[in-house]
């Protein structure tokens, strides 16, 4: 059960640096100035988004066989290695959205921001990988905070001093020891792990 949170934790933490989620976090810390509205609305769009991540995740699991599964998610987490190593740059879609004010802003651009990002299909590879889908969702919005918390406390301060280069490698390593690992279990290799 710890398992189903601490990894999705990690690996979401690791592959949201640099993220533009990441990206957003900052420009409306920038924008705003008034960081609780903001955390507030990654907490909740993020819970929101992840949950229904999760569950397509959970969902998806049940029509296939574990060794069927296993390879699709070896695979994916493969994909998802590579797709790391690729830095995502902020599209200014969401700029028309400051009306609304710090927490609805947030909500609404964290949530559209999130529809199809790496950490969104990150989050259904995992909910189909560990059994309790509700301990990934908790494990991927606590990831989410640790790696986005920080940028809208500091600001410009800590993004400025983050080594992107390393952490997208460190992330995709993580990704590619998940797809290693689908694939020891497809293959049967694993035993009772």
């Amino acid at each position: 059960m710890l398992e189903s949170l601490f990894v999705p934790t990690g690996i979401v933490a690791l592959a949201e640096i640099g993220d533009k989620t990441q990206l957003l976090a900052l420009l409306l810390a920038c924008r705003f100035r008034r960081p609780w509205p903001i955390i507030w609305g990654i907490v909740l769009a993020t819970l929101a988004n992840h949950f229904a991540a999760g569950a397509v995740g959970n969902w998806v699991a049940s029509f296939f066989s574990q060794t069927t599964l296993s390879w699709i998610l070896a695979a994916c987490f493969a994909a998802v290695a590579l797709w790391t190593l690729i830095p995502d740059k902020l599209d200014e879609d969401e700029s028309h959205l400051k009306r609304f004010g710090p927490f609805l802003t947030t909500l609404i651009a964290f949530f559209l921001a999130e529809m199809g990002d790496k950490t969104q299909i990150a989050t259904v590879m995992l909910a189909a990988q560990y059994p309790d889908f509700l301990m990934v969702v908790i494990g991927t919005t606590l990831g989410m905070l640790i790696a986005n918390v920080p940028v809208v406390l500091a600001g410009n301060f800590a993004a400025d001093r983050l080594p992107l280069a390393l952490i997208r490698k460190l992330a995709a390593l993580a990704f590619l020891a998940l797809a290693i690992y689908a694939a020891c279990q497809a293959l049967g290799l694993l035993g009772g792990l």
